[in-house]
């Protein structure tokens, strides 16, 4: 209830206990509305001798005989809670605040029914997973910054929806699937499908292979002398110059040594077999390769 008509419903409790008090010692109709001109004036004479206060036979009419939507001023207020045995309008009020009306069992239900319905709502809604993936060089772990790669997500039952990583070399996106498939692919790196579950994502890092053989190629194709000596550059300071180099062969045919010299001219030269290379396993340390396994398929 707002304030105003709160205080207006005390009042009509403080009338109800008004006639009370005064039917222990007279006789009068049982609701104030009903008294009439003697019963007004004995109410004001024993209004008098117990409290020592007055009030006018119009104030009566106004706020006691006929409805009113405002308070009498609050000395009267007072005048009158003493009367029924309060110290005061705010004491009355205070005793009586467990009075007021409450709701009826409708709207409690109606309430208890919305109540459910949003709990459920919140609980049973598809939660959406924010997907993060960073896309790294399967040799060097370096972020790749220079091409944005190619992104295509293969929802389930849906067409395919297409992204490209942004300028840290990463992805986001947000669904409702616990898993999710996607396929990347630039012109220098190999195509690869990767699937993950939410669950094992967290911003989840993606090691792609470059291919080397195309990259090589566009340097020779386009006498792009400069990045091709900068790429083998590269690849020098990232391996350390005690790195051991093992290619193995299929079909147990043994495992050739190589030097990092070797190995860096091997993937810095766009033969057939640099399209076939597949790293098996590489080790990491102080920021340099220090061991390194592969195959040419």
């Amino acid at each position: 209830m707002s304030g105003e008509k709160t205080d207006i419903f005390h009042f009509e409790l403080l009338k109800k206990e008004i006639v009370a008090t005064f039917l222990k010692t007279h006789s009068a109709p049982n609701t104030i509305e009903e008294w009439k001109g003697e019963d007004i004036v004995l109410f004001q004479e024993d209004l008098f001798e117990k409290v020592k206060g007055k009030v006018s036979e119009k104030w009566f009419y106004t706020y006691c005989k006929n409805s009113t939507d405002k308070l009498p001023r609050i000395d009267i207020l007072n005048l009158l809670s003493k009367y029924v045995g309060y110290l005061n309008w705010n004491d009355f009020v205070n005793q009586h605040q467990k009075s007021l009306p409450k709701k009826n069992n409708y709207t409690k239900i109606v309430a208890l029914i919305i109540g459910i319905g949003l709990i459920s709502w919140y609980f049973f809604q598809p939660k959406t997973h924010d997907y993060v993936f960073c896309f790294v060089d399967h040799i060097t772990d370096t972020p790749i910054t220079k091409t944005n790669l190619d992104i295509t997500i293969l929802p389930l039952n849906e067409s395919p929806l297409y992204f490209k990583t942004d300028t840290t070399g990463c992805f986001r996106y947000s669904t409702s699937e616990d898993q999710i498939t996607f396929v990347v692919s630039s012109p220098y790196h190999k195509t690869d499908t990767i699937k993950r579950t939410f669950a094992s994502n967290n911003n989840s890092t993606v090691r792609i292979a470059s291919d080397d053989y195309s990259l090589m190629l566009d340097y020779y194709a386009n006498n792009n002398i400069k990045d091709w000596k900068a790429h083998k550059a590269k690849l020098d300071n990232l391996i350390d110059d005690e790195v051991e180099i093992y290619r193995f062969y299929g079909n147990r045919l043994g495992v050739e040594i190589y030097s990092k010299m070797s190995f860096i001219q091997l993937i810095s030269t766009p033969t057939k077999s640099l399209n076939r290379i597949k790293i098996l396993d590489k080790s990491i340390r102080n920021e340099k390769i220090v061991k390194l396994k592969f195959i040419v398929k």
